[in-house]
């Protein structure tokens, strides 16, 4: 009779304790996760009266629900603004990175590329060795992109974990695909718009997503390269009103000011608000697109 093969303990079936120590876990981690979201949106909403009761972030909802603080932040030229420019800088450098970072990452994909090994050899250095700060400020200055939007979107604009990602997702597609668009006649562009961006969606969206946060939180270079304050996005307004607690300019049309710290408040939720509205139409995208991605080619 042959002796009984162990398994590894991951290949075991779980207990019960270890169902429910997981499950502990997962709500403990939520919890954390959720509780200061709770507090700041709830003390967003709250009035003067339940926030001065509560000494700070309001945890309990006292004497009902307002949108003060928020159609003072609406009215409130600088906040608008702001939000506008941050607007316009993660749409219009979101497509920029993607548009490059796709098209790099397939001719690093295609062996046979002009330059093929010494560009992917200085894509795959940047993980180990990157421009200082100082040398980046004076390229930006020396080529006249100072207080220009410019400034924000072409430092960052390509990033190469997102490339090489990409490029590992690339070569795990079936070269039989790229020989038979080939015989048809179909040309580099071609076989990369019908072929390989239909099949690459996934890792594309989650592309997207990161390039989009990215851009929709930076506010260290606006605040090194953008002198004229009317052109901050609202990553540099958030932190030059809620972190170093600067006077928020009072809206004008309102009976009563809201509290301070509501408004401040408000300004933090509007800013993570966009973040929690992609996440979840791109998370089941994560597991084929980066995991794949990152483990194929």
């Amino acid at each position: 009779m042959s002796a009984k093969v162990k398994r590894a303990a991951w290949e075991e079936k779980p207990t019960v304790a270890g169902q429910a120590a997981k499950g502990a876990s997962i709500v403990v981690i939520a919890l954390l996760i959720l509780f200061p979201l709770y507090t700041i949106a709830l003390t967003s909403l709250s009035s003067a009266e339940t926030v001065n009761r509560a000494g700070g972030l309001v945890v309990w909802p006292g004497d009902g629900i307002t949108f003060e603080a928020y159609e003072q932040m609406f009215r409130n030229p600088v906040v608008l603004r702001s939000l506008l420019v941050s607007l316009g800088i993660t749409a219009v450098g979101t497509v920029i990175s993607v548009v490059v970072s796709v098209l790099g990452a397939y001719s690093l994909s295609r062996p046979g590329s002009f330059g093929h090994k010494t560009v992917l050899f200085s894509v795959l250095l940047m993980f180990v060795i990157f421009p200082g700060l100082i040398p980046v400020y004076l390229w930006v200055s020396a080529i006249g992109l100072r207080d220009s939007y410019l400034a924000i979107i072409l430092p960052m604009a390509v990033s190469a974990f997102n490339v090489v990602v990409l490029r590992a997702f690339f070569m795990s597609i079936p070269q039989e695909l790229f020989d038979s668009a080939r015989i048809d006649g179909a040309g580099e562009f071609r076989v990369l718009w019908q072929i390989v961006a239909p099949l690459s969606k996934a890792v594309i969206a989650v592309v997207t997503l990161f390039y989009a946060v990215a851009y929709w939180n930076n506010w260290f270079n606006a605040f090194l390269y953008l002198d004229d304050t009317s052109k901050w996005p609202l990553a540099l307004v958030l932190r030059t009103y809620v972190v170093e607690s600067a006077p928020l300019p009072q809206a004008s049309g309102l009976s009563s000011a809201p509290p301070t710290l509501a408004v401040k408040m408000a300004i933090v939720m509007v800013a993570i608000i966009p973040a929690l509205i992609m996440y979840p139409f791109v998370q089941k995208h994560f597991k084929k697109g980066v995991i794949i991605g990152a483990v194929k080619g």
